[in-house]
C-alpha cells in the first residue's frame, strides 16, 4: 500500500475547556508539559509519516506560529469550521490518493502508537473505515457512553461499550458524492456500516480524553503511571 496521508484535527473551538480556551486554542493546552499538538505530532513522527495537515480556525495564527519550521501542511478553516467530514474533503488536494490516517489533537496515549497499529491492521479490500476504540472502562476521563460494539470479525455497529478514541484510517473517496461543505464522519462511518465495512481495533494500551479541564490532570496521572 502506498503511504498513506495523515491529518491531525485542530481547528475545534474547545468549548468545553472553559476559561483555558479563551486565550490559546484548545491544541495549544498543554499535558505533561508539551501542547497537545506536539503529542498528535510525535505519534505522527513515530509512525513516519510525512508532512501530516493540521487544519485550523479558532486562534488558527497560534497554531500556525507555534508549528513553524515543521514539516506540516496547514488546511485553513479560518472562514467557517466545516467539522470533521467536511475538514477532511476540504484537505483532501493536500493529502495523498488512498487512504489516510486521522488522529484527534485532544488526547494523550500510551502503550504503542495507534497509527502505525492502523496502518498495518487496514485492508482496503475489506474495509472503507477502521476506528481505533478502547473499552468504556479504560476510556480515561471520557464523560459519555460507550460508542461501537464489536462483532468477532472486528466490524462495528452502533452502541455498545467501546469508546471512539479520534484515531482511525479510512478510505476517503466515499466524500465525493456528499455535496455538504459541513458534515461529520458519522455520515460515512454509517454508509460504511450498512455495507459490513466499518472495522474496530481495540487499543491496548492507555488513552485519555482531554476535551475538558479535568481531562488534564487525568491524562497526566496516565502518563505518569506509563513512564
Amino acid at each position: 500500500m502506498p503511504e498513506p496521508g495523515c491529518m491531525i484535527f485542530a481547528a475545534g473551538l474547545g468549548t468545553r475547556m472553559g476559561t483555558l480556551t479563551a486565550d490559546r486554542p484548545k491544541p495549544l493546552i498543554e499535558v505533561a508539559g508539551r501542547p497537545l499538538i506536539d503529542h498528535a505530532l510525535a505519534l505522527s513522527d513515530d509512525a513516519g509519516l510525512a508532512r501530516p495537515v493540521v487544519n485550523l480556525h479558532y486562534l488558527g495564527g497560534m497554531i500556525r506560529r507555534h508549528l513553524s519550521g515543521r514539516d506540516v501542511v496547514f488546511s485553513d478553516e479560518t472562514d467557517a469550521i466545516l467539522d470533521t467530514g467536511g475538514g477532511l474533503k476540504a484537505a483532501l488536494p493536500l493529502l495523498p490518493p488512498g487512504p489516510v490516517l486521522t488522529l484527534n489533537s485532544d488526547a494523550a496515549w500510551t502503550g504503542p502508537n495507534p497509527l502505525t497499529a492502523l496502518r498495518a491492521a487496514f485492508d482496503p479490500a475489506r474495509m472503507d473505515a477502521l476506528l481505533m476504540l478502547v473499552p468504556s472502562g479504560r476510556a480515561t476521563g471520557h464523560l459519555g457512553k460507550g460508542d461501537f460494539a464489536l462483532d468477532a470479525a472486528g466490524r462495528l455497529s452502533r452502541g455498545g461499550e467501546n469508546v471512539y478514541t479520534g484515531a482511525q484510517m479510512l478510505d476517503p473517496a466515499g466524500l465525493a458524492d456528499i455535496s455538504d461543505r459541513v458534515f461529520s464522519l458519522n455520515l460515512l462511518w454509517n454508509r460504511a456500516a450498512a455495507r459490513g465495512r466499518l472495522f474496530g481495533l481495540i487499543h491496548p494500551g492507555g488513552w485519555a480524553d482531554v476535551g475538558h479541564p479535568e481531562g488534564i490532570d487525568l491524562a497526566e496521572a496516565m502518563l505518569r503511571g506509563a513512564a
